[in-house]
C-alpha cells in the first residue's frame, strides 16, 4: 500500500465507526467524572478496545489505560493520548448532581477520538505496513483541581503527582516512547463559526502558560463569636492575605503574563464560632518558569503576612503544577500537513494558540505536540460548553492523528527517527522528577 492508500483506508475505517464514536462522546459527556475517579469513563473506553481485541493495561495511575498496537517492525514507538476527566461547573445542564462535574473542556471528545484511532489502525490493516508501534493512552486527571483530595492521595501513597501525565512519567510509561502527540477540542462554532478549525500545536514562549499550585491553611483559635477577643480569627487572616496578594499584582511584569486566582474552599465551621480553620487553593500562572517561581514567592510571603498580622498560623503546601509549553518543531511539521489534509488549508494554522496542560511536562522529556482542533461552542469551563460538531472534534481528529502516525512510521519509521534525532529534550526523566516534582528517584 502507498501512503495515500493507507491514509484513505484508515479514514474509511474511522468513518465506518463514526456513529459509535459520536455515541461514545455523548455517553462520556452525560456521565462526567473528576480526575483519578474516571472509572465509568475508563470502562466505556475499554469496551471498545475489547471489541477490537486489543490487549491493554488498565488501572495505570488509578484509572488510566495504555494500549499498544504493534507494527511489522519496531524501529520507533509513538504515543497518541486522550484525557478522561471533567471539571466542576455546577450550572452546566449535564453536571453531575452530586459532584457537579461537567465535561466543559472537551475531554470526552479526546477520549473518543483516540478510540477512533484504534478503529482506524486496526481495521484498515495498515499496521502490517508500518515499521513502528503506536501506543494509545487514555490519561486521567489533566484538570488541576480538587487539590486537597489529590493531596490526600499523595499522602496515602497512591500517586505522586496531581496531573495524570505527570504520574505517567513517574511510573515509567514514557520510558520506551519516542514521541507523543494529542489533540484538545477548542470552541469554533459560536455564531457564524471561526475560519480556523485546527492549530498544529500549543506553541511556547509568550503564548504558553505554566503554573504552580498552592494549598493554604490558616489556623487560628476558636471562641464564641460574641466574644472574638478570646479567639484568633483565621478568616480575617485569610482576608488580609488575599488583600496582600492583590497589593503585589502591580509588581508583576506585563510580559510575564502572571495570573494568581485563589479560591476559599473552607471559610469556617459555624457562624457563631470564630473561624479557626480556613483553607484556600490557588495557582500562580505565567509564561516562563523564572517569573512563575518569583511571583509564587511573593504570594507565599503575602499569605504568611496575613497570619502574622493577627497571630494566626499559615501552612502553605507547594504543589508542582504544569510546566510552560515547549514542542518539537519537526513533529509539528508532520502534524500540520495532516491537519491541512483533513481540515483544509484555509482552516489550518501551524503556530499554536497557548494554554496550560501537563502535556507540556511530557514535552520536556520527549518530542511532543499538543494540537487544538475545533468542534465545540460556548465558553471553555463554562455552563454553555458543548461538542456541537463531533464529526470535527472526534471523527476528523481521529483521522488527523492516525494519518500522522502513518507518516511517522512508514518506510522504516524514517520520519519518526528524524523527529527523535532532532529533538533536544530540556530535561531527562530523572531531572524532571527531581527539579519539578521534588522526587529523588
Amino acid at each position: 500500500m502507498t501512503v495515500q492508500e493507507m491514509k484513505k483506508a484508515v479514514c474509511e475505517a474511522i468513518d465506518n465507526h463514526a456513529q459509535e464514536l459520536i455515541e461514545l462522546t455523548e455517553s462520556i459527556f452525560n456521565e462526567p467524572e473528576l480526575g483519578y475517579k474516571e472509572f465509568k469513563t475508563a470502562g466505556k473506553v475499554k469496551a471498545h478496545l475489547d471489541k477490537l481485541g486489543l490487549k491493554y493495561k488498565d488501572g495505570v495511575a488509578i484509572t488510566g489505560i495504555v494500549t499498544p498496537v504493534e507494527g511489522r517492525d519496531h524501529k520507533a514507538k509513538i504515543a497518541i493520548m486522550g484525557e478522561l476527566d471533567a471539571v466542576v461547573v455546577p450550572n452546566h445542564p449535564t453536571a453531575d448532581p452530586v459532584t457537579h462535574a461537567a465535561h466543559c473542556c472537551g475531554h470526552n471528545a479526546q477520549a473518543a477520538s483516540v478510540v477512533g484511532v484504534a478503529y482506524g489502525l486496526m481495521e484498515s490493516g495498515v499496521m502490517q505496513h508500518l515499521d513502528g508501534d503506536v501506543v494509545l493512552m487514555h490519561v486521567p486527571s489533566e484538570e488541576f483541581v480538587e487539590l486537597e483530595y489529590r493531596k490526600s492521595l499523595i499522602d496515602e501513597g497512591k500517586i505522586s503527582f496531581l496531573g495524570g501525565k505527570q504520574e505517567f512519567i513517574k511510573l515509567g510509561v514514557f520510558d520506551d516512547i519516542d514521541m507523543m502527540f494529542m489533540q484538545h477540542t477548542m470552541g469554533t462554532e459560536d455564531g457564524e463559526g471561526k475560519p480556523i478549525k485546527a492549530y498544529a500545536g500549543l506553541g511556547g514562549g509568550h503564548k504558553g502558560m505554566g503554573f504552580v499550585g498552592r494549598l493554604i491553611q490558616y489556623l487560628g483559635k476558636e471562641s464564641h463569636a460574641a466574644m472574638p477577643s478570646q479567639g484568633v480569627n483565621a478568616l480575617k487572616a485569610a482576608q488580609l492575605g488575599l488583600q496582600m496578594v492583590d497589593a503585589n499584582r502591580e509588581t508583576f511584569l506585563d510580559e510575564d503574563n502572571i495570573r494568581v486566582h485563589p479560591i476559599i474552599t473552607k471559610g469556617g465551621d459555624l457562624v457563631n464560632v470564630v473561624p479557626a480553620d480556613v483553607r484556600l487553593e490557588t495557582y500562580v500562572r505565567g509564561n516562563n518558569t523564572e517569573a512563575i517561581l518569583a511571583a509564587a514567592a511573593k504570594v507565599d510571603r503575602a499569605f504568611k503576612a496575613g497570619a502574622d498580622a493577627l497571630g494566626a498560623q499559615c501552612i502553605i503546601t507547594h504543589l508542582p503544577g504544569y510546566m510552560c509549553p515547549t514542542e518539537s518543531v519537526e513533529l509539528k511539521d508532520v502534524i500540520y500537513e495532516n491537519l491541512k489534509l483533513i481540515y483544509g488549508d484555509e482552516h489550518t494554522v501551524r503556530d499554536g494558540m497557548g494554554g496550560s496542560t501537563d502535556a507540556s511536562d511530557v514535552a520536556h522529556i520527549i518530542p511532543s505536540v499538543h494540537m487544538m482542533l475545533g468542534g465545540a461552542r460556548g465558553v471553555g469551563h463554562g455552563a454553555d460548553y458543548e461538542i456541537c460538531r463531533p464529526d470535527m472534534a472526534v471523527v476528523d481528529a481521529a483521522k488527523a492523528m492516525a494519518c500522522t502516525a502513518i507518516d511517522l512510521l512508514v518506510n522504516g519509521a524514517e520520519k519518526a527517527l528524524e523527529v527523535k534525532a532532532a529533538y533536544k529534550a530540556p530535561l531527562t526523566k530523572e531531572e524532571y522528577l527531581k527539579t519539578w516534582g521534588g522526587l529523588n528517584i
